[in-house]
Order: structure tokens, then C-alpha cells, then sequence
């Protein structure tokens, strides 16, 4: 299913942004001239929209629909932090309902499969486990009793100052950002209205580039991690508010469709009525922590740098950590000052380049602050039922379908994996800045 006017709208963007797109090259090679039809012959799309009724198909096509699908999956979602808490009500919680709505009507669904996150988890130390929010004791005792239809109703209300509202709301009940409140909200609606449908709630961490499959490095756009390693590559994040034994709990999207893909086959053949809980993370059996994240990430810019306009190699320091943002703030715009030239023994007055540092800093400080709650998290996403799977899978299946996280060389992932790919298909091999 995709937004679009209209199915020729529908078919242009299956075309731009899937067939035609590079991480599909491997499947072109093999099929030539006939990749086109090979592909179009898997691919239907379908013009609806979460955020209506019925999903806003047409309705002999959704009543079609019903009759035959066997499988739903759901990766729709506003990802956004900072998202008007109206706006992520209505992706990732009320989007959610409707398309379990949708799910009961279908006569032969054997699976429904919804992308969470695994920071619907509300611990920031110790092991989250594979559980329904609300099935650990100690991780919601704490907090206000949460009303679902209260807050999509506040939310709905107050829609002009809604982007501060779902960041009071969401910390009231004990989640981080508006984000992982709304997915919370989302998981606990698909619980109550699943009945006898099959469900799979599969939460992905950080997802980043590809391991190894189609091949390594494939990333589309800027994820979580790239603001942080392109700044630090440019020298304009000489520290971080952060604790560097701190996790960033990373994982390979090969490792995560992998993932999908064994669940969906375990689940799917089974057929039974229930709802099963993955952490597609490497968690607590492979961490990548914060201080090793920017030393391997200085030591690919050490041996392969940026470049400056005057082709000088940038220079990249060892990174600074704070715990305290007002510290940390004075120190970043002390630094860029330099680095701009505003200030020390050789500054000249410079309009432009006063108006760089201001815009460089407000910049970082508002991605510290956005990520400010990740920086200091010392938790980590226990990943047993990924490992029942994987115990099932044969060899022959292990190999065709890695999800083995703690097989992944972190070093080896950013210095040699992510940053090479974040250049390629993100930077579009721009390696000179102003």
C-alpha cells in the first residue's frame, strides 16, 4: 500500500524508489533484460492511506483484498522526535488500529507483523526483556496510569502546540520523545484489538547500512548515527554530551529483514492465535558502546579524511566527553568559534562567518538535545526469542539469513562497512566542505 493521487502516481514511485533503486542492482544482473517484468509481476501497488478510514482503498479493492491476503505487515511510522504529537498519534497509534480494523476482515491472514521499536522500552539501565509493555512490574509501576483514548483525544485537541505537549506527555509516562511514546501507544492498541489474529511485534534498535546483504554498506538517507559521524568527519563536533561506556544499540537493516523474514516463516507456518515479541538488536550479547562508536569512527577519518575548500585535510581529535549541557555548550562554542575563525590571535571580523559558527552551533545543540536521552543510556535489549530462531534455522538457512548479531566486528562495520556506504550513497562521494 502506498500514498499516491492515483495507481499510475502508485506505480511511479514503486518504479523511482524500489525497482530502480541501487540496493536491487544484484537482482537486475541476474534477470537482464526481464528485471522489469520480474519485478512488476511482484509488486502491486495499492493506493491507500493510513490516516483514513478503511485505509482509504477503494472499496472493491480492499474487499478483494481481504479475501486473499495472508500476511500483513505494517512499517509505516513518523520516526521524527520531534513530530506534533498530533501528527504521530495519527501514524503510529490510531494508523496502527485502522489497519488492524482492516486485518480482521481478511478471511485467510495467518500473520499480522507490526514495526515497533525496541525503545518502547522504557528502562534505561539493566536488560529490557521481550515483553508487552505493561508485563514488566518495575518498568511501569511508576508512572501515571495511561489512557489511550485520552491522550489521541488531548492530542487531537491541542493540535497547535501540540510538538511541546507530546514531548510533556510522553515524559510524563516515562518514555523519551514523542516518537517512542506514540509506538508505545501503537503496540498496546494491536494487543487489545489482535482477538485470535496472529501477531508478531518486531522492534528493531538503531537501524543503519546493510552488513552484507544485497551488499555492504547500502543506506538510504541520513539515519540516526550519520548527523553525529559527518559533523565529526567535518571537525565541528569536537565533543559530545554523553557517557562513552554508554550503548548505542545498533543494527544492520540486512540483519533486521533477515530477522523479519525467519519470524514471518516460523510464525506464519504455525498459524496459531497469540502475539510473540523479537528485539532485532544486538543488545546485550554484542553492545557497541559510545566511546568505541566515535574511536573507530576517528580512526577512518584519520586514514581517510574530508577535505576542506582549500584542499587541507581536515583534522579530526580525539572526542571530549560532558555530562553537564551547560559545560558542554560552552565548550562547542568556544571551538567552532576557532574553527570559524570568530575568535583567537588571527580572527577578522566576518559577517559570513560569524553567521556560520551561530548556525553551526544552534545545529548541534539541537541534535545534543534531541538525542540527549540516548547519550547517557546504559540498558540493554535482551534478544533470547531472535536466538530460539536462529537455534530452528538449518545451516544452510543461517547462512542465507544472518542474524547472528554477535558476529558483527564493530571496527570492522564502521571503519571498513558504514561510513565507506554513508559516503556512497548518502554524500554522494562529496568529500570537500566549505
Amino acid at each position: 500500500m502506498i500514498r499516491a493521487k492515483d495507481k499510475d502516481d502508485a506505480m511511479r514511485r514503486v518504479k523511482t524508489e524500489i525497482i530502480e533503486s541501487e540496493l536491487f542492482k544484484c537482482l537486475e544482473e541476474i534477470h537482464g533484460k526481464s528485471y522489469q517484468n520480474f519485478m512488476k509481476s511482484k509488486l502491486v501497488p495499492v493506493v491507500g492511506n493510513m490516516y483514513e478510514s478503511d485505509l482509504g482503498m477503494d472499496f472493491d479493492l480492499a474487499t478483494m483484498i481481504a479475501k486473499e491476503v495472508d500476511v500483513i505487515v505494517n512499517s509505516a511510522a513518523d520516526t521524527s522526535f520531534d513530530e506534533r504529537f498530533d501528527v504521530a498519534i495519527e501514524a503510529n497509534t490510531r494508523g496502527p488500529c485502522r489497519l488492524m480494523c482492516f486485518a480482521k476482515k481478511c478471511e485467510k491472514l495467518k500473520l499480522f507483523l507490526h514495526f515497533s521499536t525496541a525503545y518502547v522500552n522504557r528502562d534505561r539501565e539493566g536488560i529490557a526483556q521481550e515483553l508487552l509493555i505493561g508485563e514488566n512490574p518495575s518498568s511501569s509501576s511508576s508512572f501515571p496510569q495511561l489512557d489511550i483514548d485520552a491522550e489521541m483525544e488531548m492530542a487531537l485537541k491541542h493540535s497547535s502546540q501540540s510538538v511541546e505537549l507530546g514531548l510533556e506527555r510522553a515524559r510524563l509516562f516515562g518514555w523519551k520523545n514523542v516518537y517512542t511514546f506514540t509506538k508505545a501507544m501503537g503496540e498496546m492498541v494491536i494487543n487489545s484489538m489482535r482477538g485470535d489474529t496472529p501477531v508478531i511485534i518486531l522492534r528493531p534498535s538503531t537501524v543503519e547500512s546493510t552488513y552484507a546483504q544485497p551488499f555492504p554498506g547500502w543506506i538510504q538517507g541520513n539515519r540516526v548515527l550519520d548527523p553525529f559521524i559527518i559533523s565529526y568527519g567535518k571537525g565541528y563536533l569536537p565533543g559530545c554530551h554523553g557517557d562513552p561506556k554508554g550503548h548505542f544499540n545498533v543494527v544492520p537493516a540486512d540483519m533486521v529483514v533477515n530477522a523479519t523474514i525467519a519470524a514471518m516463516a516460523k510464525h506464519g507456518m504455525e498459524g496459531k492465535s497469540g502475539i510473540n515479541v523479537y528485539h532485532a538488536t544486538a543488545g546485550v550479547q554484542n553492545p557497541l558502546s559510545i566511546g568505541d562508536f566515535f574511536k573507530f569512527s576517528r580512526e577512518y577519518f584519520l586514514c581517510t579524511p574530508f577535505v576542506d575548500s582549500k584542499g587541507q585535510r581536515v583534522s579530526v581529535e580525539e572526542m571530549k566527553y560532558f555530562s553537564d549541557m551547560d559545560e558542554f555548550s560552552k565548550y562547542i562554542w568556544g571551538e567552532i568559534a576557532l574553527k570559524c575563525g570568530t575568535v583567537g590571535a588571527t580572527s577578522n571580523f566576518d559577517k559570513k562567518a560569524e553567521m556560520k559558527c551561530k548556525r553551526t552551533v544552534k545545529q548541534l545543540m539541537r541534535l545534543t538535545k534531541l538525542y540527549e536521552p540516548y547519550m547517557f543510556n546504559t540498558g540493554w535489549f535482551h534478544n533470547g526469542n531472535i536466538q530460539k530462531l536462529m537455534d530452528e534455522m538449518s545451516e544452510e538457512e543461517k547462512e542465507d539469513f544472518g542474524i547472528d548479531f554477535g558476529s558483527i566486528n564493530w571496527r570492522n562495520y564502521i571503519t571498513q562497512v558504514h561510513i565507506p556506504g554513508m559516503k556512497k550513497h548518502v554524500l554522494k562521494g562529496r568529500l570537500i566542505i566549505g
